[in-house]
């Protein structure tokens, strides 16, 4: 029998506000009373594993144990082509301890100036991992496709939102309204597989 979450508590395994914002919206049409890390003073664990998905369980898994709640986590990044699929998993860290994303994304810029690119395609992609106290856990990914552009363009988001276009549009996901940019999103895409199988709408 499969697993369903409805009318129960999860916590959202970050303490990233704009994600944990992002993954609320997404909730709301569903009967859950969410919480964070934050809320439960549960600190993250290291980030150890050698991909997306290793990371998310990490995370997921062990804020489940400690809260014995189910849990949700998002392990999110961005890929440069042209970089060799950098900064990858290591998206966050290029940041450094402040969360300076406008200095990633100067970096990356940097870099691809130093490498001559003529490449600027990328891609976000988003493994989200839901941890039971059981121990059982799955997982779900989304990705979009795109270009970068520099300097970075639009205040809304998060990350390397400034910087990254989608295919198809003009707009980098800095400038978008949160509703467009949540209806197009690497998240929406993992969210909406992980919402078809195991949470119910409210009725």
């Amino acid at each position: 029998m499969k697993k369903k979450i409805d009318n129960e508590e999860i916590v959202i395994a970050s303490h990233n506000r704009g994600k944990v914002s992002e993954i609320k919206d997404l909730l709301k049409n569903y009967d859950l009373k969410i919480l964070s890390s934050s809320d439960l003073g549960i600190e993250e664990p290291e980030e150890n594993g050698s991909s997306f998905e290793e990371n998310a369980i990490i995370k997921s898994s062990v804020t489940s144990t400690l809260s014995k709640i189910v849990s949700l986590s998002d392990d999110s990044g961005l890929c440069v082509s042209a970089l060799g699929g950098q900064p990858g998993i290591y998206s966050a860290r290029w940041a450094g301890p402040d969360k300076d994303f406008l200095y990633a994304a100067e970096k990356i810029h940097e870099n691809l100036l130093e490498k001559g690119a003529d490449d600027y395609s990328a891609y976000f992609i988003c493994v989200l991992a839901v941890s039971w106290p059981d121990g059982d856990h799955k997982v779900f990914k989304g990705r979009v496709d795109g270009t970068l552009s520099f300097p970075p363009r639009g205040d809304n988001g998060f990350g390397y939102d400034p910087i990254f276009t989608p295919l198809g549009y003009k707009h980098t996901f800095g400038e978008m309204e949160p509703e467009s940019k949540h209806s197009i999103s690497h998240r929406n895409h993992a969210f909406n597989l992980f919402s078809k199988e195991l949470l119910i709408e409210k009725q």
